[in-house]
């Protein structure tokens, strides 16, 4: 809400994240109407019919995971004339319920991306298995992803959170997400 986020803004911080369109919809408007230099990330996963309401929120969508939504979003940002930056989730663990482009897909989603569906791609996102953090191989999977960040010319790495942040930093992180470390643990 308002109360915990003004005092991030007057401290001068500009990039805010956030999982749920209809939770960034109660809040942000209002806020960014008043802070036109903040700009909001989508990190959470966005379904593909959602795309035109995300578009007219987030400056950037973080957790482009599969052709439909990349076809969705191209779609919406002709309609609205708006170029979101754009982060491809990848599932950096090979996760089965996890979200995100499989690495072996990577190089040809990339493509697509930028060739058919003419996005604005700037980097790349994940999120490491849960058991990583325990197991302290956490560096593993942040290694892997600023490899292929490197490997096809992306500046931006989103990867990090409250527990794992400094490792991330440490291996190339460009965008942390830092939540409950800040605002304390969802409710």
């Amino acid at each position: 809400n308002m109360e915990t986020i003004l005092p991030l803004i007057e401290l001068g911080h500009k990039n805010y994240a956030e999982n749920y369109i209809q939770e960034a919809k109660e809040k942000w408007p209002e806020i960014k109407l008043k802070f036109p230099q903040i700009k909001l990330h989508l990190i959470g996963h966005l379904q593909s019919n959602k795309s035109d309401e995300a578009l007219q929120l987030f400056d950037s969508i973080d957790s482009l995971d599969s052709e439909k939504l990349a076809i969705a979003i191209a779609k919406s940002a002709r309609k609205y004339q708006k170029n979101p930056q754009i982060f491809i989730q990848v599932n950096i663990g090979n996760e089965l319920q996890k979200s995100g482009i499989a690495i072996n897909e990577l190089e040809d989603f990339i493509n697509f991306v930028n060739n058919d569906c003419k996005l604005n791609l700037v980097g790349l996102m994940a999120i490491p298995p849960e058991n990583a953090v325990e197991n302290g191989d956490v560096a593993l999977y942040f290694g892997l992803l600023a490899k292929f960040a490197k490997k096809y010319h992306l500046k931006n790495l989103s990867m990090g959170m409250s527990n794992d942040f400094k490792q991330a930093i440490a291996l190339g992180a460009t965008h942390i997400r830092i939540g409950s470390a800040i605002f304390g643990k969802r409710k």
